[in-house]
């Protein structure tokens, strides 16, 4: 952040003359608009003005919750003998990777082919042409600890495109051949795997593999929560009954809750944790993170039963409805991990503080549990965390494990309102609509789950605004909002996670207008992303600006993969509306990501989730509202109380068959016998008789499956 600290909402207070970034909605955009800098936004103006002065363009991307970036800004962008030379010699073009995902993809790509890695910021130097020749990441200002000083970096790429341009054309022209080339994975002839249950079964094998047996989690430090993984785990452990598969997922979800990553006082997960305990994470929140971590832990709850999985995705929905949902319904994007310009302060506490709050005894208690210590347990300070359970603490302290636990909820409070008394990390309130479609689709599983009626009206709030206020005039949908202005062509992401979370809600709430949009946004995807010619999805659609290559999204990073979460929406999609072009055109989505499934497995979790749903028997659950809704309600509370990974539910309200009928087919035909709520229960094409009444249909329930 600034020196200023100044939101990310706001241009700064600086006294300089704002730059063209001033203009922009993007709060990281903003961040820079009195940067002494000439930025400009990317689009016609600043690629017009490369090709007229023949300078390369130096491309900056970023996000508004990033530390590093704010360090480079303060270090670089903002030191005007730095600018000066960037002014001189270079298009400075800022992004926010958040609204332009594809140029993040593409150029992110070029990074880690050039130097072996990657994140953010990004900084990539281009030719007019938009062509990739030489990038990393953060630069310092001066030389330090191996890395060149960005100074002289701006120098020498300046000479470099003096002395030797056509050198660097050749150069960046063959990256850009291997970025094509690369974006070709998967459409290879020769290169598709059969689809078969032993590809699930290599993936919880490898995740298994690679588990930390004391900690939980995969490989080494630093730790990232890697959701569509255990939730593959998870499926492993209702397809096969592998104790192995459902200990890996349960392990390390206990550990991530108990640990610092997680915010014991306000609820929430920062995006990674620094060290291999959980301890000390990276305390930026995304939305994303947060959606994607409350849907594993409701699923880890519905498996096992286990009331601590339960409370901590409650826990992190609430967050997000606190601190993190617009007054007009929408999600916002990230909290940064900086306050007052230094990272975490926000969150630390010294045992002194806790003491001072809560009182010697009950401070004490406390710290004994959270790992409150006069020494630290982080750069002097502690970050609250767990490293025994509450009732192994009690029996240290000698307390009833009960009572404890009253005296600490008491505890956390206190300490959370003096902590609101801080100054807060800046937060970025832009709306992204796959980051909505994933917290929609965690609010819906979590409100039926949990039986919090909050979340599905939440979850119904963010769709409408969704709905209403981010298409175009022809219905496609637009990326981003900020202010009341939504831009940007939708990318897959969007659609994909959209329409997931949209069929969840039906499911849900019997709402026809979820199932509906869902089916529409559903015919816009494939026709403008869909790889006819080779399956899958391309990243961009067709009426996409024409970028230096077209990818296809086929590995999760920290959100899901756009191909892996259309195929996962397409199948559920199908199974609920009996399209059979959803159902192909779903598989052949899984089958275009196949060498990845094949050749690095733990890349592809939302993927293997998509080919779990493909492979099993489907099951169609039925239930059809009669005259009592307490009746309906408790059946449906019912099926989303059990982990049905391969199920669907096609909830009918009372006076809402007849609507969904023609959408939702598994309700043709099917009445609310004698007026009760009736269940009805099919798996592989075979039916159970109906079952009446809201007793008989949870008992029904619980006996199995149907024979």
């Amino acid at each position: 952040m600034s020196p200023s600290h100044a939101s990310p909402d706001r241009v700064g207070t600086s006294s300089r003359p704002a730059n063209r970034l001033a203009g922009e909605t993007s709060p990281y955009l903003l961040q820079h608009a009195r940067n002494p800098v000439d930025w400009l936004p990317w689009g016609p103006e600043a690629l017009a003005l490369a090709k007229a002065e023949d300078r390369p363009i130096f491309l900056s991307i970023g996000y508004s919750a990033c530390h590093w970036c704010h360090v480079m800004e303060r270090e670089s962008f903002e030191n005007p003998d730095i600018a000066r030379i960037m002014n001189a010699h270079f298009v400075n073009i800022k992004v926010d990777r958040e609204e332009r995902p594809d140029l993040d993809q593409i150029y992110m790509n070029a990074v880690q082919a050039m130097t072996g890695h990657g994140g953010w910021p990004m900084s990539v130097f281009l030719t007019p042409e938009l062509e990739p020749f030489y990038g990393g990441t953060y630069f310092p200002p001066t030389d330090s600890r191996g890395m060149p000083g960005f100074p002289r970096v701006l120098l020498s790429v300046h000479r470099a495109w003096a002395d030797r341009r056509e050198d660097i054309r050749k150069s960046a022209a063959e990256m850009t051949a291997h970025l094509r080339n690369a974006a070709d994975v998967g459409r290879r002839e020769g290169v598709a795997a059969p689809l078969s249950t032993g590809l699930l079964d290599n993936a919880a094998t490898a995740l298994i593999h690679s588990l930390d047996a004391q900690h939980g989690g995969f490989g080494r430090a630093p730790k990232f929560p890697n959701p569509m993984n255990l939730r593959v785990l998870l499926r492993q452990y209702a397809r096969t009954g592998d104790a192995q598969a459902l200990h890996a997922a349960t392990l390390t979800l206990g550990k991530m809750a108990r640990g610092g990553i997680y915010d014991h006082l306000g609820g929430g997960f920062a995006r990674y944790s620094t060290d291999e305990r959980w301890l000390v994470p990276h305390f930026e929140k995304m939305l994303y993170d947060n959606a994607l971590l409350a849907s594993a832990y409701v699923e880890a709850f519905q498996a096992t039963g286990e009331a601590s999985f339960a409370r901590t995705a409650r826990h992190t929905l609430n967050y997000v409805l606190d601190r993190m949902t617009d007054p007009d319904g929408p999600f916002y994007s990230t909290e940064d991990a900086d306050s007052e310009g230094e990272e975490g302060k926000y969150y630390v506490w010294s045992l002194g503080e806790v003491l001072e709050v809560l009182g010697v005894e009950q401070g004490r208690n406390f710290a004994l549990t959270y790992d409150v210590s006069a020494q630290g347990n982080w750069d002097r300070k502690n970050v609250p965390n767990l490293p025994r359970s509450i009732a192994e603490a009690a029996k240290g302290l000698r307390r009833d494990p009960e009572e404890l636990e009253i005296e600490l909820a008491e505890s956390r409070a206190k300490l959370l309102a003096v902590r609101e008394r801080r100054v807060a990390p800046a937060k970025d309130t832009k709306v992204l609509v796959s980051w909505n479609g994933l917290a929609i689709a965690a609010m819906a599983q979590a409100g039926r789950a949990l039986a919090e009626p909050r979340f599905l009206e939440a979850a119904e709030r963010a769709s409408a605004f969704l709905l209403d206020r981010l298409r175009a005039p022809d219905g496609r949908l637009l990326h981003t909002s900020k202010d009341g202005v939504a831009k940007l062509d939708a990318y897959l992401d969007d659609y994909a996670c959209l329409i997931d979370g949209l069929t969840r809600l039906y499911e849900a709430t019997g709402t026809a207008r979820w199932i509906a949009s869902a089916v529409e946004l559903a015919g816009v995807m494939i026709a403008e992303f869909l790889d006819e010619s080779h399956g899958g999805f391309f990243f961009t659609g067709k009426s996409h600006e024409t970028l230096i290559a077209r990818q296809k999204g086929l590995f999760d990073d920290a959100t899901p993969s756009g191909n892996g979460m259309a195929a996962t929406a397409l199948l559920r999609l199908a199974a609920l509306t009996g399209r059979e072009d959803f159902e192909r055109i779903g598989r052949e989505a899984i089958e275009a990501a196949a060498p990845v499934l094949v050749s690095a497995p733990t890349a592809g979790g939302q993927t293997l989730i998509a080919l779990d749903i493909a492979l099993a028997p489907g099951r169609e659950l039925a239930i059809v509202a009669g005259a009592d809704r307490r009746e309906f309600e408790a059946v449906v509370d019912a099926a989303f109380g059990r982990f049905l990974p391969h199920a669907v539910v096609a909830p009918a309200p009372a006076g809402g068959r007849e609507a969904l009928a023609d959408l939702v087919p598994l309700l043709r035909d099917r009445t609310a016998v004698d007026d009760r709520v009736t269940f009805y229960d099919c798996e592989a094409r075979a039916c159970r008789a109906p079952v009446v009444g809201a007793a008989a249909a949870v008992a029904s329930l619980s006996a199995g499956k149907p024979g």
